[in-house]
């Protein structure tokens, strides 16, 4: 497809969700999500709208969005697009549900109430009327295979009993529905790759295994999965193979499979992408992978026309030409009757041949058989590189020592081979012969070298700078051997470079440590100041200031880091914060610093108005520059001062209390800003992790006493603990969710 509009790179995703829209003025795919995007790669809660006819991409502004995620699904109801899950951090899994009204263009989270649906990414989802299936799924270590439903009409939640011969559990599967039958193929168990279909009736609640005729899809995961008329359709995913570049068609009034080979030009990686029918045409979105040794790889958006499927009993051999220059063929075996892919043969003998070793000549470039000498290639199309390198690791015929590269703009790959590759050739020489590989003379000659690490360059460089200056080479034992990054300042240890004899060559030493690091600013950290204001005590070696962008969640921080402090940490509990309806709340933050929590409030939260005490006035000015830059300061009031006496009172709906190792001083604050009818504080602490019922009960006590003494009739519970962080061995640090409610009676 030719993307006009918004940046293709926009779309450059894997593990986000699509959905085909049918209403008139919103024709085209709904993408959110996923991994990738335009700059560096991460998360994304980003909401675009593909125009698959002109190619156009256009951005769908709201005002607030669920936060970034991936290996969520999305899942069209009316007007209405449900997300469900997701993934937003490494251990942070989600269960929460949001809602897209396309013609209002509003996000909504959903309270959904009935049964547990636990928290899971990589499931699937299908719609049948007003209701959602959710099958599947992975939450951290565990795989499910429970069923669930959600009735968007009272947006409860069931979890189904089902019969019949039904899935194992399973994730990265796909799920359609077509009528009143769900159909499940592939996925991962966590021992096996799956290549199994599964039919489940919503009318009966059983489910069957489907048996059809014709050649089964392989097994696979994180593949695509739709339906277009009478044919349901498999695309894509894990492992990448010759068969993920054909569509697996099953003709549901016959149930007999039929394959149609996609031959393109370009790289297509279909895993976890998104497939969706528009009219007669299959838009697939994103794709791709991360591989150590040549990066991420994302796939292009692809259009397929489906017509010609209309055609395949009239035995014809139609080919579709797009405008981005794929080529899509489908080919009908005469001896079988039905379609096949054409190299699946080749496919076939090429495993059987990695046994065999039969001997004949293998052609060099002008067609007469050589025998390799030091320095030779084998160059290969692109398309036969998988079936080439593993052929040539298979018999040892690889030259680990040189460097794969490319040829003709990446048309041919060139594997470098060595003195075993033989004049006489075993049957797996005449399939690369088949594939039209050609032996060339190495002109590149690049030996692979392992790359050096930050460290050993820098210990490289160091140790040339002391020779230089006639000092001791026992000074190398002394450089640091881990770092952090702010912004674009590398961060040493509090501990670096202290001896005195580093002295002497400081204008020299700074800009290599730079260099080695690959950095423009370099600091040193320094203990965060035990004063009331917490001051950072960060010193810059290299730089002009201490200033730095920081972008997190889709939220900007700027901050001073020579002043204000930082925490990595916490990111998981902004999240969380970021998770929370607040639309029509308002909150009191009693240690706002430069916004940690404060800008989670307002730009994800959506809360109505943030009261934000501050007394360090480093971190004012940075809260002030972070509301202006995100476009929030009219809906908060900083209070410059010491939260005991600038806090407001009987104002808040909540109250965040992010202060550690303690809070405890503030408690009296926190409840008398609460409203009379009580509200919910998040009571931040550091708990040993043997005592954490002995801190809950501690501060549900405390706050209990407080608001008695404070002449509130109050329950007070632990709605929640989270448990953010390790500070240290054994010490977690903890956030309590205080719910305190209006009582009937007084507390004992």
């Amino acid at each position: 497809m030719a993307i006009s509009g918004e940046p293709e790179e926009n779309l450059f995703l894997w593990g986000h969700s699509a959905c085909a829209l049918e209403a008139k003025n919103q024709n085209g795919v709904l993408v959110f999500g996923g991994f990738g995007g335009i700059g560096r790669h991460g998360r994304r809660n980003h909401s675009w709208l593909v125009d698959p006819f002109s190619g156009t991409v256009k951005a769908i502004n709201v005002e607030s969005s669920p936060s970034p995620r991936l290996g969520h699904t999305s899942s069209l109801v009316g007007d209405c697009v449900f997300v469900i899950g997701g993934r937003s951090d490494p251990e942070k899994i989600l269960n929460d549900v949001w809602v897209l009204n396309t013609s209002k263009k509003e996000w909504k989270f959903l309270e959904c109430s009935g049964d547990v649906f636990p928290p899971r990414h990589r499931h699937a989802a299908a719609v049948v009327g007003s209701k959602i299936y959710v099958f599947g799924g992975l939450n951290n270590d565990t795989i499910t295979s429970s069923l669930h439903v959600l009735d968007t009409d009272n947006l409860q939640w069931k979890e189904l009993f089902v019969s019949g011969e039904h899935p194992c559990a399973r994730h990265s599967h796909s799920m359609v529905a077509c009528g009143s039958q769900l159909y499940i193929f592939g996925g991962y168990n966590g021992e096996q790759t799956l290549g199994d279909l599964y039919v489940y009736n919503i009318q009966t609640c059983k489910w069957k295994k489907e048996k059809a005729a014709g050649r089964s899809p392989h097994a696979r995961f994180s593949h695509s999965m739709f339906v277009y008329r009478n044919y349901l359709g498999v695309i894509g995913g894990c492992p990448v193979r010759q068969h993920c570049q054909e569509l697996a068609i099953l003709d549901l009034k016959q149930s007999v499979w039929r394959h149609a080979k996609l031959e393109s030009t370009s790289e297509d990686l279909f895993v976890r992408s998104t497939a969706n029918i528009v009219g007669d045409d299959l838009v697939m979105i994103g794709g791709g992978a991360s591989c150590y040794a040549f990066g991420t790889k994302f796939s292009k958006p692809v259009k397929i026309n489906l017509l010609p499927l209309m055609s395949i009993d009239n035995n014809i051999k139609p080919v579709v030409r797009e405008r981005d220059a794929h080529r899509y063929e489908m080919v009908n075996s005469e001896k079988s009757g039905r379609f096949q892919d054409p190299q699946a043969e080749d496919a076939q003998s090429l495993t059987e041949a990695l046994d065999l070793n039969f001997e004949s000549d293998f052609p060099g470039e002008n067609g007469i058989g050589h025998q390799v000498e030091s320095y030779w290639i084998l160059q290969l199309e692109r398309k036969y590189a998988k079936v080439g390198k593993d052929i040539l690791k298979k018999f040892g015929w690889l030259d680990l020592g040189r460097k794969v590269y490319s040829r003709k703009g990446g048309l041919h790959i060139c594997f470098p081979v060595n003195g075993k590759f033989s004049v006489t050739c075993s049957k797996a020489l005449d399939i690369l012969k088949e594939c039209g590989a050609t032996k060339l003379a190495d002109e590149v000659l690049e030996v692979r070298r392992a790359a050096k690490s930050p460290l050993k360059v820098m210990n490289e460089a160091v140790g040339s700078l002391i020779k230089d200056k006639g000092l001791p080479e026992e000074l190398l034992e002394e450089l640091p051997a881990r770092w952090e990054q702010l912004g674009d300042i590398v961060v040493l240890p509090a501990t670096s470079f202290k001896n005195p004899l580093w002295d002497s060559m400081r204008e020299e030493l700074w800009p290599v440590i730079a260099k080695s690091v690959n950095a423009h600013r370099l600091a040193r950290q320094g203990r965060v100041a035990s004063n009331g204001t917490r001051d950072s005590t960060l010193e810059i070696l290299l730089g002009d200031n201490g200033w730095v962008d920081h972008r997190e969640n889709g939220i900007l921080y700027s901050f001073d880091a020579t002043k204000c402090m930082f925490s990595w940490g916490n990111l998981s509990e902004k999240l969380r914060v970021a998770s929370l309806n607040c639309r029509d709340e308002i909150v009191v933050d009693l240690f706002a610093g430069i916004g940690y929590f404060v800008l989670p409030f307002l730009v994800r939260a959506n809360a109505k108005l943030v009261y934000a005490c501050e007394w360090n006035p480093h971190a004012v000015e940075a809260l002030r520059r972070n509301l202006q830059a995100n476009s929030v300061s009219d809906r908060c009031i900083i209070l410059e001062g010491d939260n005991r006496t600038v806090a407001p009172k009987g104002v808040a709906d909540r109250v965040c209390l992010g202060l550690i190792p303690t809070s405890a001083g503030s408690w009296v604050t926190a409840v008398r800003a609460l409203r009379s009818e009580g509200g919910m504080l998040h009571v931040h602490g550091n708990v040993k992790d043997s005592e954490e019922s002995l801190w809950t009960k501690h501060v549900s006590e405390s706050v209990g006493e407080i608001a008695k003494s404070e002449g509130h009739c109050w329950e007070v519970s632990i709605e929640h603990l989270e448990r953010v962080k390790w500070y240290a061995p054994h010490i977690r640090h903890l956030v309590a969710d205080v719910r305190c409610r209006q009582s009937q009676r007084w507390p004992n």
